[in-house]
């Protein structure tokens, strides 16, 4: 038998996508949670000393990897949420990264200390640069007939649109609207029985 080991801060953050391919797939896994303060203890068991991290054990022998879409990769691959062949695959991979590109230019806008700065990267942020990607996302998802990303079905693309959008709070449903693809695509995911269990009995936690 197979067992997964979790391992990140007591929030939702860069694990939560992790953590919703765990609930599609109805895997069973260990989410050990700790605070800021525990880190140190933690820190030297991570591969490169960076939470997320993931341990896989089985037969004795235990395996980990770090760095969020790695170990995404790894267990949508496992768990059938990559896409049928290769480049299907490759496509639902590519999707994947440009969400991280804007969740990871939001984190950038969100520790930027300049207040003027910060205003003028939101609204261009808001304003073009997230419109412009689910204008390509709406033509891909209208265009495939699946009502998701790739053609074949649900993939962890699909769940980490729907969690990048879930960050952006009371702006999400304005930005999405414009977008009924995008829209229907981020409620199928979040009605999804098992992650819409998921969600209801997930910690509460502020990120």
């Amino acid at each position: 038998m197979v067992q997964y080991k979790l391992y990140y801060f007591n929030f939702r953050g860069r694990a939560e996508l992790v953590r919703l391919i765990f609930a599609a797939a109805g895997q069973q896994y260990e989410d050990v949670r700790f605070e800021r303060e525990q880190w140190p203890e933690y820190k030297p068991n991570s591969p490169l000393g960076q939470a997320p991290y993931l341990e896989v054990i089985e037969n004795g022998k235990t395996f980990q990897l770090a760095q969020s879409l790695t170990i995404a990769r790894y267990l949508a691959r496992k768990f059938d949420l990559a896409g049928k062949g290769p480049e299907e695959q490759s496509e639902a991979e590519m999707y994947a990264d440009q969400v991280l590109d804007l969740l990871n230019e939001m984190v950038k806008i969100h520790f930027e200390k300049d207040e003027t700065r910060k205003a003028e990267l939101s609204k261009k942020y808001f304003g073009e640069t997230i419109q412009n990607t689910l204008k390509v996302f709406e033509s891909k998802i209208a265009k495939n007939g699946s009502g998701h990303l790739v053609a074949s079905g649900l993939t962890w693309a699909d769940l980490f649109l729907a969690d990048f959008l879930g960050w952006l709070g009371d702006k999400k449903d304005a930005l999405i609207t414009p977008f009924p693809a995008v829209k229907a695509l981020v409620d199928k995911v979040l009605n999804h029985p098992k992650i819409s269990e998921w969600i209801a009995k997930r910690p509460k936690t502020e990120m």
